[in-house]
């Protein structure tokens, strides 16, 4: 059931805080500058981008971290030694690389409003959370939405969300989704919604009402001829019941489900063996007719393998009682009891569904169903046939041979895999060759919706050549590996850096075009500090509100902690003038400016000729690296790297919470350029400055560009 402490969306934001954020520039470390609407027409209608989004980050233990990239920098010959000591243990996950925002958590809150802010500035509309592994991270989740809503309610624009359940079984997920958030009517402000519902990627065939106790505090092995049970009692028809049962990352266990009536001694009423059960499987047995009302006794015994049923110590089944054997044993069993029940069909009624294919390769087998990664070329997924609804962007695909397969194996599809070969190592690079081709296709089809994987995964179990996926070696992991091998859109600390960012919002402005610049529309302005005068100025150039960074939470692993307090001058508006003499620039902070003495204050950067071949990050000026006296500033030009000279002094005011400065024309002579404000970003003097520290407008990479009339 819902949480009482949970914060609910009751503040709708129906005039958000536009950013215009499409309308910004942006040149990526490699050169590749974001398209205008002069390159990919005008906003068209109906199109739509989600991302697949991961609430797994130490939900899954926090021993480590364990970096792949660094382990193999250390050892290449670790690759073939799954006993080499830098490893962590069999199964626990490792990360392929570190974020640009380190080994973070999914409850961290700084991570979690930043996000928000880079997808929607990118123009990424919603998210879809993985949770096909049964487990429905109710911790990450809250905590997502409690500061998403949160930044809604300030007035930013953020994603919406959905979830896409396990492909097989997703009646427990779904029910835990529909018991927390939609039904309680929490967050409902960030439904994402199709057709006028709820989204929900999941069979609806495989959708009904139950209780679950998913009890994962005991692994109980079962032993030969030592059957585990659970009594317990339903108050409505039966019809369908079972446990989830750890294999310790085996696939070979065989484990056989009977259920009895009232007891352990009762009248068997069914049995089913299941065969190769992959770790944490929730097993069910299904009653086409459903079963009466009443006490019944579930039993699992195995005949082969290593296999467990998942309990806890604690009493938390009503009426119920595990059992080792004959013999009553503590606490209760993991259970999963589904009935017929009217709230069954509320649930039905109550979502838009579309059934998940989890092929790469296969397609559609049927109306209504959308997938989630496919290797290149991709099919168009559909409601009606003939017309395409829903398509697949993927990074990097696990597959090889037409067959699933392990990133770790390095003739998988990896960021390079283009024209259908993965390039020899020296053929590869960083421009994200598979992700463009993948679009390509997409924009061929254009469908109204494109579904991308992904945006922060990171982590991946480790296994052996015993894995049941074609291409497993000695060390295999599946879903990521490597810089090459991984398929994440986060930047990274290093490496690409935010390389795929800037590919994902600049094939974002193709499918969905851009708007038009607005010039400058100057007026006369007085330099008086009275700031009135700016009212008649446009456009306004905007900054995500309650941005400024402020981050202490706990990293990934033992002792591990992110502390930044840089935040300080949160920038909201800007705005820019000009007459024959000068050109006026104006800032806007959200709460009272701090005081003018403090390092790094309230800079504003300036790429003249608008290009980043030129100057610092392409920036040739900066006013306010160095202090002036009152009502002055100093304006300097840069002479390479982050070095600058020729300094001269400016006219700057400084009111409440507003600044106007005066830069002569014969600085800027140009009819159009590029600019930012900063406050107390630049720290490292990289790019990476802009998007981890203080504020910045507008964010990260991202310029404003003025252009006179």
């Amino acid at each position: 059931m819902a949480l009482s402490s949970q914060a609910v969306s009751d503040e709708p934001s129906s005039h958000p805080w536009d950013l215009a954020s499409d309308t910004w520039v942006a040149t990526d470390a490699l050169e590749r500058t974001l398209p205008t609407s002069d390159e990919v027409g005008l906003p068209r209608a109906n199109k739509t981008v989600g991302i697949f989004y991961f609430l797994w980050l130490g939900r899954h233990g926090e021993r480590g971290p364990y970096d792949i990239s660094k382990i193999l920098q250390a050892d290449p010959t670790a690759i073939d030694d799954p006993l080499n000591p830098n490893w962590g243990p069999m199964y626990a996950p490792h990360h392929w690389s570190e974020s640009l925002f380190g080994y973070y958590v999914s409850d961290d809150d700084f991570v979690l409003r930043k996000h928000a802010q880079m997808l929607s500035d990118a123009g990424v509309d919603m998210v879809v959370f993985d949770v096909t592994n049964q487990l429905s991270y109710p911790e990450s989740w809250q905590a997502l939405c409690r500061v998403w809503d949160q930044s809604r309610r300030e007035g930013n624009r953020v994603p919406k969300l959905a979830f896409l359940c396990p492909f097989g079984d997703p009646n427990k997920v779904a029910q835990e989704l529909w018991e927390q958030l939609y039904q309680p009517g929490n967050y409902e402000a960030l439904w994402f919604r199709w057709e006028g519902k709820p989204l929900i990627l999941a069979d609806p065939g495989r959708i009904s009402y139950g209780l679950t106790y998913d009890q994962h505090e005991v692994p109980c092995e079962i032993q030969p001829n030592v059957p585990l049970g659970q009594e317990f009692v339903t108050d409505d028809p039966l019809v369908s019941v079972g446990g989830t049962f750890p294999t310790w990352g085996t696939s070979d266990a065989v484990v056989t489900l009977a259920l009895h009536e009232v007891n352990v001694k009762g009248k068997l009423i069914r049995s089913k063996r299941f065969a190769d059960v992959v770790d944490n499987a929730w097993l069910m047995l299904d009653f086409e007719d459903p079963l009466p009302a009443g006490q019944y006794y579930l039993e699992a015994s195995t005949e082969s393998g290593r296999i467990g049923w998942w309990s806890t110590r604690k009493n938390t089944i009503a009426n119920g009682q595990a059992f080792e054997g004959s013999i009553a044993a503590e606490g209760d069993r993991s259970l999963r009891i589904v009935s017929s029940d009217a709230e069954g069909r509320d649930i039905q009624n109550f979502f838009t569904f579309r059934k998940p294919q989890p092929s790469y390769f296969v397609g559609p087998t049927g109306p209504e169903q959308w997938g989630w990664l496919e290797v290149t070329p991709q099919h168009a997924f559909f409601k009606t046939p003939a017309i395409p609804e829903q398509i697949t962007v993927g990074v990097a695909q696990n597959a090889l041979d037409g067959k699933l397969s392990v990133l770790s194996n390095p003739h998988s599809h990896g960021r390079s895999f283009h024209d259908g070969r993965e390039p020899e190592p020296q053929d590869r690079d960083t421009t994200g060759r598979n992700f463009a081709e993948q679009w390509e296709r997409a924009h061929q089809v254009d469908p109204p919706f494109v579904f991308v994987t992904g945006w922060n995964e990171w982590i991946a179990g480790r296994f052996d050549e015993k894995a049941p996926f074609y291409g497993a070696g000695p060390v295999t992991f599946v879903d990521q590996f490597s810089q090459e091998f991984s398929r994440d859109c986060e930047p990274m600390r290093g490496g690409h850096g935010d390389n795929y960012y800037y590919q994902l919002a600049s094939q974002i402005r193709r499918y969905k075009g851009v708007r038009a610049l607005e010039p400058i529309a100057s007026s006369q302005i007085t330099m008086d500090g009275h700031f009135e005068d700016w009212a008649q100025v446009s456009p306004e150039f905007r900054d995500t509100i309650g941005d400024p960074v402020h981050r202490d939470y706990r990293g990934w692993g033992k002792d591990s902690r992110y502390v930044n307090q840089t935040g300080r001058n949160d920038i909201v508006a800007a705005k820019v003038s000009f007459d024959d003499k000068q050109v006026y620039f104006y800032v806007r902070t959200q709460q009272p400016l701090t005081s003018a003495s403090e390092p790094n204050w309230m800079q504003l950067l300036i790429d003249s000729d608008s290009s980043t071949g030129t100057g610092w990050l392409g920036y040739d000026w900066i006013v306010n690296r160095r202090s002036a006296g009152p009502e002055k500033a100093v304006i300097e030009r840069n002479v390479g790297g982050f070095m600058w000279d020729s300094p001269k002094e400016i006219v700057m005011l400084v009111g409440q919470n507003e600044i106007e400065l005066a830069v002569p024309r014969e600085i800027l002579p140009s009819e159009s350029f590029h600019f930012k404000w900063a406050d107390n970003s630049i720290q490292e003097e990289q790019w990476t400055d802009f998007t981890l520290n203080g504020d910045v407008a507008p964010n990260d990479r991202f310029n404003y560009r003025a252009v006179f009339k």
